[in-house]
């Protein structure tokens, strides 16, 4: 059963339709790359996806259980979050708020997953130096890791790569295999490499002014959409 729904949604931004008639779904297991140029609206569809944001127009429908507090959420990194005065384990515990609930403080089970989610990203030898003082590469491996202490079935990220370098970024696209591979995590995330999209996705959506691409990574590199942004890599 499909996680996420979209049937015929809009989204508007400053009054201006941005994002239209975009019919798709996400499965469990499904690793979506949303792709395009500036100003089609990628970020405002997230915000859509999280709740975040009413469309303008269609309806967005979860299921198979999922509920919007069990979706783990990655921002574009800005000033604020470089400059957060707390720990890495703090950083990554307050990925448990929602599962807490109304219930004061963490439990031992929330500082259990948080700690072996640390280990998972390697980043356990982090846990007591401050979030700022981190490496670009270093900061998005503790949001990651604190994105899974709010879930084990999906994961948004809005283009998490972004100021990485070359290394940290192919560091963070195998992490993210390794989830969606071997931990059964389903990705949707926003990127603007197309090329390392195809490369790693299995589902491609491509926003554009003038209409939108939603299939397979294979279907994408045979679209007119994946022949003018891959050039020959789409024939190869």
């Amino acid at each position: 059963m499909s996680y996420i729904t979209c049937k015929n949604v809009s989204f508007a931004y400053e009054n201006q339709i941005v994002v239209s008639g975009l019919d798709f779904q996400v499965n469990a297991g499904d690793y979506l790359c949303i792709i395009g140029e500036n100003g089609t609206g990628k970020t405002t569809l997230i915000k859509g996806l999280l709740g975040l944001k009413k469309p303008a127009g269609g309806e967005i429908v979860t299921g198979d259980g999922l509920k919007a507090t069990q979706i783990g959420y990655v921002p574009q990194q800005d000033a604020v979050q470089k400059d957060f005065p707390a720990s890495v384990y703090e950083v990554v515990l307050s990925g448990c708020l929602n599962s807490r609930g109304m219930k004061p403080g963490f439990g031992a089970a929330e500082k259990k997953r948080a700690v072996d989610n640390m280990e998972l990203l390697k980043i356990g030898d982090l846990k007591n130096k401050s979030f700022q003082d981190l490496s670009g590469g270093q900061r998005q491996r503790v949001l990651l890791a604190r994105s899974l202490c709010a879930t084990k079935r999906l994961l948004l990220l809005d283009e998490p790569i972004t100021g990485l370098d070359p290394v940290a970024t192919e560091e963070f696209y195998a992490m993210l295999d390794d989830l969606n591979g071997n931990h059964d995590i389903t990705i949707i995330m926003v990127s603007h490499d197309i090329r390392e999209a195809v490369e790693h996705a299995d589902h491609i959506l491509h926003l554009s002014h003038g209409g939108y691409f939603f299939g397979t990574t294979q279907d994408y590199g045979k679209s007119g959409f994946g022949k003018k942004f891959l050039g020959g890599l789409a024939d190869a």
